[in-house]
């Protein structure tokens, strides 16, 4: 289930890779960046233009979300089951978050995509097996990222 530190990384880092299956079994990877956190075993991104996404759980429900700290070389690795919900049928609560987060895009989200959270693991970077502090990392990645 996702821990404290997972759900900081999530929120400070919105943009996920979301991972379904393709009805010839190969694998999709869409960025989606309107993450919402309901609680440990449930996250949701609204849907605004990922037919792919949407077809392919429609078949199958797997779902993988990976969000990832650039900066300190972190990421969160959610683990699911995905149900498409009509943004007619969704909750009071389910459009609150929305519009309290997202609220300039739910005019364009036709749906939202509820994520059951089956496992949720924190992934570093081998930097840190190295000896490399967050600091460190913190230190030499913005400094790369400013170079650009």
């Amino acid at each position: 289930m996702l821990t404290a530190p997972m759900k900081t990384l999530i929120r400070n880092h919105t943009a996920g890779m979301v991972a379904t299956v393709n009805e010839d079994g190969t694998p999709s990877v869409s960025p989606k960046a309107t993450f919402v956190i309901f609680d440990e075993q449930t996250i949701a991104f609204g849907n605004i233009r990922s037919p792919r996404t949407l077809a392919n759980l429609r078949r199958n429900a797997s779902i993988e979300v990976c969000f990832i700290d650039v900066v300190t070389r972190q990421a969160v690795r959610v683990i699911g089951t995905g149900s498409i919900i009509s943004k007619s049928k969704a909750s009071t609560g389910m459009l609150a978050a929305f519009e309290e987060l997202w609220g300039d895009y739910v005019p364009r989200m036709s749906a939202f995509v509820s994520i059951a959270v089956s496992d949720a693991e924190m992934i570093l970077s081998p930097a840190y097996d190295a000896g490399q502090t967050e600091e460190d990392l913190r230190v030499a990645n913005l400094a790369r990222l400013n170079a650009l």
